[in-house]
């Protein structure tokens, strides 16, 4: 088991590709020294956040898969220098997948309680209420200063890459009203979401160096 536990701590390079891998186990990200990571030629769909942990990253293989979009956690891979994705279906317009479940009562609370910053200690709640409450996400409009649990609403954004290509990625926001331009306020803070988007992708193009396309 140690030789296991020192195998994964020192891989820098994994190879996977041409193996019909439909997604990407999440514990990939436990492999804090992998620089080159190969997924080409597979039938993955979807990219995991969780690679964004792997910060040691420098090149990411993903050509000739299914992918439609990006995570937008890839903007924190700082050391990423190549990033393959010629043979994906990558849209190639705005899109905005609105399709939205409403929020439950446990996820109404749990938004209230940290919204509101209701102060609670370990001892006050059961233990599954505590770790739920722990798995709160920011919405990253900067206007709302909402959170969400499960119920979000997905949209999809271009971010311009190296000056050339604009690639999508994948936002969650905690409602439609962050994403709807239903009023004046709304539509001032899907601009200014916008516009930060943008601003994250001008600094991550200082890092990359290729993005292959075609």
């Amino acid at each position: 088991r140690s030789n296991a536990v020192f195998f994964s701590f020192s891989l820098e390079f994994l190879y996977l590709g041409g193996n019909f891998i439909t997604s990407i186990p999440p514990e990939l990200a436990n492999l804090p020294s992998l620089s080159y990571l190969v997924l080409s030629d597979n039938k993955i769909q979807s990219i995991p956040p969780q690679l964004a942990q792997l910060h040691s990253l420098r090149s990411l293989s993903l050509h000739n898969n299914l992918l439609t979009y990006l995570p937008r956690e890839i903007l924190n891979l700082v050391h990423l220098e190549e990033l393959s994705l010629r043979g994906n279906p990558l849209v190639v317009r705005f899109v905005r997948d609105l399709t939205y479940n409403p929020p439950s009562l446990l996820e109404l609370a749990g938004r209230t309680m940290k919204t509101r910053n209701i102060p609670y200690a370990p001892s006050d709640l059961p233990g599954n209420l505590v770790r739920y409450l722990s798995l709160a996400s920011n919405c990253p409009n900067p206007k709302c200063g909402g959170v969400y649990f499960d119920s979000c609403v997905r949209q999809i954004k271009f971010v311009d890459f190296c000056g050339k290509y604009r690639l999508p990625l994948m936002h969650y926001l905690c409602s439609p009203e962050c994403s709807s331009p239903c009023s004046s306020a709304s539509q001032s803070s899907t601009s200014q979401s916008e516009s930060d988007s943008e601003d994250e992708a001008i600094v991550a193009a200082h890092r990359m160096q290729k993005v292959l396309l075609g």
